[in-house]
C-alpha cells in the first residue's frame, strides 16, 4: 500500500532528477535565481537548476563564424562597391554576454555591418583592393574594442569578396591594357 510520505518522497526525487542538467565542455550556464543572476557561470558537467526558482541561459564558448552580408560602400574616391566579409568571434565572459547586451549574436552582426561600411568608406578603392590584410586587422581592432564590454573577443575579420561595378571593371581593364602597351 502506497502511503502519503512515499508519494511525497517520490515527487521530491522526481523534482531533483528533473533539476539535473548536464553542460558540455564548451558550454557555460548563466543561472538566474528568482530573477537575480548567480555570481559565476556554471559548468561544464552536472549542475542543478531548480525549475520553479531558476532559469538557465546556455552560452557556447566555441568560435562562431558569422557571415557579414554584402554591404554597399562608397569609398573615399566615390566608387560604389559591394563588400562581403566573415567574422570569427567567441564569448569569453558568459555573464557579460547575457547581462550587457540583449542578443549578443544580433548585436555583433549589426556592429560588424556598420563598422564594415564606415571603416571601408574612409579608404580609396586602390587601398581597398591592395591592402586587405591591413584593413582586416583594422576592422578586427575596432570590433574587438566595441564588443569587449559584452564579454566577446573578435578573433578574425576577413573580407571575402569585393564586387566592383561593371563599368569600373572595364575601366580598370582598359587601364591595365594601356599600361602593358
Amino acid at each position: 500500500m502506497i502511503t502519503y510520505p512515499m508519494i511525497v518522497l517520490g515527487l521530491i526525487i522526481l523534482y531533483v532528477l528533473n533539476s539535473i542538467k548536464i553542460l558540455r565542455e564548451y558550454e557555460r550556464g548563466v543561472i538566474f535565481r528568482l530573477g537575480r543572476v548567480l555570481r559565476d557561470a556554471k559548468g561544464p558537467g552536472i549542475i542543478l537548476v531548480f525549475s520553479l526558482i531558476d532559469r538557465i541561459v546556455r552560452i557556447s564558448l566555441r568560435i562562431i563564424a558569422m557571415e557579414i552580408p554584402p554591404q554597399d560602400i562608397i569609398t573615399r574616391d566615390n566608387v560604389s562597391v559591394k563588400v562581403s566579409a566573415v567574422l570569427y568571434f567567441r564569448v569569453i565572459e558568459p555573464l557579460k554576454a547575457v547581462l550587457e547586451v540583449q542578443d549578443y549574436l544580433y548585436a555583433t552582426s549589426q556592429l560588424a555591418q556598420t563598422t564594415l561600411r564606415s571603416a571601408l568608406g574612409q579608404v580609396e578603392l586602390d587601398e581597398l583592393l591592395s591592402q586587405r590584410e591591413k584593413l582586416n586587422t583594422r576592422l578586427q581592432e575596432i570590433l574587438d574594442q566595441h564588443t569587449s564590454p559584452w564579454g566577446i573577443k573578435v578573433q578574425l575579420v576577413e573580407m571575402k569578396q569585393v564586387d566592383l561595378p561593371e563599368n569600373m571593371v572595364r575601366a580598370i581593364a582598359k587601364q591595365a591594357e594601356a599600361e602593358r602597351e
